[in-house]
């Protein structure tokens, strides 16, 4: 990278300072959308028209001062080339995407104040350095996994948090719906999984060993409109929502709503409600043809809603009691010839395999999917480490790494007294800047079935959209570089570089609003005293 540092996160490939001067926008200049951009042309009016007060018309002025968006099908597909000379700036992309990434980066250049949704200073000088700026990522996957079921968030926030995605180049939003403690989405065919499994009557606060409730109702869903405008906002920003429902696990909110999907000969179904714990619920679906049926519905809306190419079905944490004292699972392992409980859930999550690739879409899930035998078009989300994703393509299955001993942003971020209810080990920004996606020990072929990765948000300790973003900033920017940047190993990166940029950064998420820790520790009102965690000493295992 050159000399010159404009404090870009993530950092780009190449940057260039042509000349010492700035080119100024003003009331004069043009945004010139060529075919295909026309998409960044609204989202720039929308987000750098409002923060800066500039009416960036389309047509007339003068053919120096003009944003120029075109595309270049020599550049990759998510590559941009950004010059600021003459005309004013040129984003080039290789497709739309690229230019919006592009567009990012313009966005940066202007300064904080390009991120606030008004003009707070009238009338004054917008600059752009003279540089050429040349850009792509080095994963097509960079993701984000936010869990609304355990703390819901209203869909306003969820639309902020493609926002805040979006400014970080990050392109894939993992939308976990379902689990023991809400299901989040609506399901026309079935109503209750909105009426009854959307809400609980009280909830833990704090781990699950802390003796706090709180007894208010907890709860809320996302409309399927809701969701459409939620994919919409998404696909303005080239980002790609994939949804999760979790099966055959984390699924005592959706049998509190329709008992019949449990384990009726082992547990009275109809005495549960929504699971108001933390931790991992006993009551998992029964694998029984009904049950098959009526997540085959599900899926259906959800395939009506979700484009992605991925379909997300959890797998994960799926307790096997039930299942070994069911006179119904044991009848169906003999009818199918199944040796155990494993691969009985390896028979239910290939059902769900073959049915999403006969409708043109692909299956993934947590890396517990590998137990048992895996259909050979699905893909894993690698969370208990490296192991199973290093498994998975050596038996060529494409994979997503997400180790929860490094990406997991519920993990604390330090070690000291004041961390508000302290989850895990201590990841902190740094670590989280010197985390590498790819295990060094994969073959070339192998390195090829890696995705890319993904920081994981989950929200049981999360009671408001300022502890996920206490939880999730300013560590989301680090990641962010490492999912895109192509940064040397670990040891050897600049962390020091990084943390000065990020003092600039820091002014653009204070800009957004985002409610990030700060690098000298919590504010007081971030702290949660006497709220039990569960804090993990030492180092994470690196496996």
């Amino acid at each position: 990278m050159n000399a010159f540092e404009p404090g870009l996160i993530p950092a780009p490939r190449r940057l260039t300072r042509r000349a010492a001067s700035y080119r100024r926008l003003g009331e004069g200049t043009r945004l010139a959308a060529g075919p295909g951009t026309e998409g960044v042309a609204r989202w720039l009016r929308s987000a750098v028209g409002a923060a800066t007060g500039l009416p960036l018309a389309e047509s007339g002025g003068d053919p120096a001062d003009r944003i120029v968006l075109a595309l270049d099908p020599d550049l990759p597909r998510e590559g941009y080339r950004l010059t600021v000379g003459d005309p004013l700036a040129r984003i080039e992309g290789g497709s739309a995407a690229g230019v919006f990434w592009g567009a990012q980066t313009l966005r940066q250049l202007l300064g904080p104040d390009a991120f606030r949704r008004a003009p707070v200073r009238p009338g004054r000088a917008w600059e752009l350095p003279e540089i050429t700026v040349e850009d792509a990522p080095r994963f097509r996957w960079r993701g984000l996994m936010l869990d609304v079921a355990r703390h819901f968030m209203p869909k306003d926030g969820v639309l902020r948090y493609l926002d805040l995605m979006a400014a970080h180049k990050l392109n894939v939003f993992h939308f976990h719906l379902s689990d023991d403690q809400g299901w989040r989405v609506e399901i026309e065919r079935y109503p209750k999984l909105t009426e009854t499994a959307s809400w609980r009557p009280r909830t833990k606060f704090g781990h699950r060993a802390s003796p706090l409730w709180d007894d208010r109702p907890h709860g809320g869903f996302y409309t399927q409109d809701d969701i459409r405008e939620i994919v919409a906002h998404a696909a303005e920003r080239h980002i790609t929502v994939v949804p999760e429902i979790d099966v055959p696990g984390h699924s005592q909110a959706a049998v509190a709503a329709y008992p019949e999907l449990g384990n009726t000969d082992v547990v009275d179904t109809a005495a549960l409600g929504v699971w108001d714990n933390w931790g991992v619920s006993p009551n998992v679906l029964a694998p029984t043809e009904h049950t098959l049926r009526f997540y085959e519905g599900v899926f259906e809306e959800l395939l009506a809603l979700f484009p992605s190419e991925f379909i997300h079905v959890g797998g994960d944490e799926c307790p096997k009691d039930q299942w070994r004292r069911s006179a119904t699972a044991k009848a169906r392992m003999e009818d199918l010839g199944l040796p155990n409980e494993d691969a009985l859930q390896a028979w239910f999550t290939g059902h769900f395999d073959t049915w999403l690739t006969a409708r043109g879409r692909r299956l993934i899930g947590w890396d517990e999917i590998l137990e048992g035998g895996l259909a050979p078009g699905a893909a894993v989300s690698s969370w208990r480490g490296y192991g199973a994703g290093i498994a998975a393509a050596r038996a060529g299955h494409d994979v997503v790494m997400c180790p929860e001993q490094h990406v997991y942003l519920d993990h604390r971020q330090d070690g000291g007294p004041d961390e508000p209810v302290p989850i895990g080990f201590v990841r902190t920004l740094e670590d989280v800047y010197r985390f590498e996606p790819v295990p060094p020990e994969l073959t070339a072929e192998e390195r090829a079935h890696v995705l890319g990765t993904q920081a994981n948000v989950w929200t049981e300790v999360m009671e408001s959209p300022q502890r996920v973003d206490y939880q999730t900033f300013p560590r989301l920017a680090a990641f962010a570089e490492v999912a895109w940047s192509p940064l040397p190993a670990p040891a050897a990166r600049d962390f020091a570089a990084f943390e000065h940029r990020m003092t600039g950064h820091y002014r653009r998420l204070d800009a957004l609003g985002v409610s990030y820790r700060p690098p000298t520790g919590p504010r007081p009102w971030q702290r949660r005293p006497g709220v039990l965690g569960r804090p993990l000493d030492g180092p994470p295992p690196n496996k």
